[in-house]
């Protein structure tokens, strides 16, 4: 068999949280997928159309971001340490309203997919308004990117008129489906807040109807449920449960403030979460009961939020920060390991966002979505454990980064758009807001 790009000497973690390692060793790849990994006695010799030297380099399948804003990136830092509240309604709500058009959502979700692709992501679920901009941008940069189509009862950008806002989901979901190998089309309800009870379900129903998941904010402050129009029960997810919208394709996001009865039923429904820890500590939120989540095998992926409210998208900071805020209460240093943490940011979320198997993993069969972490840092020696990766590591670390079987970052150097471009673009909207 050809292959077309064959990497050498590497360190191997082939599978996050077994911290099992194999040096030096060698990943081949032919097309889009991954067709043979092992120790370098077993190297094929054949013919290569690219080969990469891994020296001193740790391979590990791509971080896979479980929940962002991709064009929130030009909000970033506006409005900082501020209630969600008040950060929503007086800052955010009317900067979008002011600011939000195909242009910036373009130029913005560029520079976030460049910001996680250098950072180790190779893999995002976004939810936006006219999310159709984001995922042409997200397709360019070369990120692979479950883009949800924005569903809210209020006017917002590319929807005049909410009473259109589910046939928009629609159109958007007719227009991806099969577009593109990189784009995963879904639909993103706000929250149970901004949607009413009818949108809700109607949003449900469409994403039944096309296969798709619904992403939705739920049960992210305490306040929450007092929010809600007409809520027909006594939390948020159990609100969300009575309507009849919690199965194994809806994405809780945040999920802050659920108690132990929403997490049985998020368990019974086989729904999955991802958390957000650093956005939630920003605005005071709250902390998702991230363990109470894995005794009961609920699915559960870790995301970054916007750069609006985190303000990163480093997901090397978010592993790190999930992983020690879970050991403060009931003070138990191993609440959530490390081995946890990693094995959640990768296969754990490609479970949860619809993936089938091996996303998130090294085998031969599974999607050419990995990158390189370059170990002769500092920071990084000595390297007893992969847990280094959680607790040491940093966006900075990554050298290479291989979507779909394509190089998209080569020692540190983006290949597929023009960075610089990017944010020069987007200080000119910066400075325009």
């Amino acid at each position: 068999m050809k292959i077309d790009l064959l990497i050498t000497n590497c360190v191997l973690l082939p599978c996050p949280g077994c911290d099992t390692m194999l040096a030096p060793a060698f990943i081949a790849i032919s097309g889009s997928r991954i067709t043979q990994i092992g120790p370098m006695a077993e190297c094929p010799v054949t013919e290569i159309r690219t080969h990469l030297d891994g020296q001193g380099q740790l391979a590990m399948p791509g971080l896979i971001n479980g929940h962002c804003h991709a064009p929130m990136t030009l909000f970033r830092g506006m409005a900082d340490d501020l209630a969600l509240t008040t950060w929503l309604h007086e800052h955010i709500f009317p900067a979008e309203a002011r600011h939000v058009s195909p242009e910036m959502v373009y130029w913005c979700a560029q520079l976030a997919a460049a910001e996680m692709l250098l950072g180790g992501v190779t893999t995002v679920a976004d939810g936006y308004f006219l999310e159709d901009v984001v995922a042409r941008a997200c397709a360019e940069a070369g990120i692979r990117c479950v883009a949800a189509q924005g569903v809210i009862d209020f006017p917002a950008p590319g929807v005049a008129d909410p009473a259109l806002n589910i046939e928009a989901a629609q159109c958007f979901l007719e227009q991806w489906q099969h577009r593109d190998p990189l784009i995963t089309p879904a639909v993103f309800a706000h929250s149970p807040y901004t949607c009413s009870n009818q949108t809700l379900v109607r949003a449900k129903e469409l994403t039944r109807k096309y296969r798709a998941s619904l992403f939705i904010h739920v049960a992210e402050t305490r306040e929450e449920i007092h929010q809600v129009a007409n809520p027909l029960a006594a939390t948020p997810i159990r609100h969300l449960d009575a309507l009849g919208l919690l199965d194994r394709d809806t994405v809780c996001v945040h999920c802050a403030w659920a108690d132990d009865q929403d997490l049985d039923i998020l368990a019974e429904r086989q729904a999955g979460v991802v958390v957000c820890p650093q956005s939630n500590l920003k605005l005071a939120s709250g902390r998702a009961p991230l363990l109470g989540m894995l005794e009961r095998k609920i699915r559960v992926g870790l995301g970054t939020d916007g750069a609006a409210s985190n303000n990163s998208l480093d997901m090397f900071r978010e592993m790190g920060m999930a992983a020690k805020i879970q050991k403060i209460s009931p003070c138990d240093p191993v609440a959530v390991s490390a081995a946890r943490i990693l094995a959640i940011a990768t296969s754990g979320a490609a479970s949860v966002l619809g993936f089938g198997p091996g996303h998130g993993l090294l085998a031969p069969g599974s999607p050419a979505d990995l990158i390189f972490i370059d170990q002769q840092q500092p920071h990084l020696q000595p390297f007893h454990s992969s847990n280094l990766l959680v607790y040491s590591a940093g966006a900075a670390d990554v050298r290479t980064v291989i979507v779909n079987g394509q190089l998209v970052v080569r020692n540190r150097e983006l290949l597929t758009i023009n960075l610089q471009d990017v944010m020069n673009q987007v200080r000119r909207l910066a400075v325009a807001s």
